[in-house]
C-alpha cells in the first residue's frame, strides 16, 4: 500500500507540474528569473514531500500546486498590466559594458566578477572584452552582446550583394523512422524518401540513424 500510494502521488504531482508549466507558457521554463527559481524549488519542495508524508494525499499535493500555480498566474498578469512591477518581480537588464568600457557599478549590484562576464561573453563567441561595444546582462543571467564594428561579422548587405531566400533544413529520418509532417511540409512522400535512400545504397529507413533535407534538394544521411 505504502508503495502504492507513492506511485499514484507521483504520477498525480507529474501531471500537475506539467499541466501548471503548459498553462504557464515557455518563459517560465526558458527565461529563468529569480522569481521563476524560487517557485520551481517551491513546487519541487510541494510534490516531494507529498510523497513522503503519510498525511498528505492527492487532494492536498493538488490543492498546494494549485494554490502555488495561481500565485504565478496572478504575478504573470500583474507584470504584464503593471509595467513598475517588472523590475521587482522579474528583475531588470544591467549594461555591463558601455561604449567598451566595464560598468564595476553595475556589475557590483549584479553580483558578477570578471571571471563570470568573461564566461558568459565566451558562451557569445566573445574571448576579448576589448571586441565589445556593448554588453548587457538580462534578468534570466544570460548577456546579450553588441560587438564593435570592426569585430561584427560582414552581411550580405555590407558587401551590396542581393537578397537570398532563407530555407529551413527539414529532418526527415530521426532514428529509423520516417518523419511524416516534414515531408508533408516540402511535397514529399515515403515513396520518395525511400528511393533517394537506394541512390545511397541503402536498402531500408530502418538503418538510418538521421537523415536531412536541405534547401538544393539533398539528402543528407547518416546510417547507424
Amino acid at each position: 500500500m505504502e508503495y502504492r500510494s507513492i506511485f499514484i502521488e507521483t504520477v498525480f504531482g507529474f501531471i500537475m507540474l506539467f499541466v501548471l508549466a503548459k498553462l504557464l507558457g515557455k518563459t517560465q521554463i526558458k527565461q529563468l528569473t529569480a522569481f521563476d527559481f524560487i517557485s520551481a524549488l517551491i513546487l519541487g519542495e510541494l510534490v516531494g514531500n507529498a510523497l513522503y508524508d503519510n498525511e498528505v494525499g492527492i487532494r492536498q499535493v493538488g490543492f498546494a500546486v494549485a494554490i502555488w500555480g495561481a500565485l504565478l498566474y496572478i504575478t504573470e498578469l500583474t507584470t504584464q498590466k503593471f509595467k513598475k512591477t517588472r523590475a521587482v518581480l522579474e528583475g531588470r537588464p544591467s549594461m555591463v559594458i558601455h561604449k567598451g568600457n566595464i560598468q564595476r557599478e553595475e556589475m557590483k549590484k549584479s553580483k558578477l566578477d570578471m571571471n563570470q562576464l568573461l564566461h558568459l561573453l565566451r558562451s557569445k563567441d566573445v574571448f576579448s572584452v576589448q571586441e565589445v561595444d556593448y554588453a548587457i546582462l538580462e534578468s534570466d543571467g544570460t548577456v546579450s552582446v553588441l560587438k564593435k564594428s570592426a569585430d561584427q561579422q560582414p552581411t550580405r548587405t555590407d558587401f551590396k550583394l542581393p537578397k537570398e531566400q532563407v530555407y529551413l533544413p527539414f529532418m526527415v529520418i530521426n532514428d529509423g523512422e520516417p518523419i511524416i509532417d516534414s515531408l508533408k511540409e516540402i511535397g514529399k512522400d515515403e515513396q520518395w524518401l525511400k528511393k533517394e535512400l537506394k541512390k545511397q545504397k541503402i536498402n531500408s529507413v530502418e538503418e538510418v540513424f538521421y537523415a536531412e533535407f536541405t534547401k538544393d534538394n539533398q539528402l543528407f544521411v547518416q546510417s547507424n
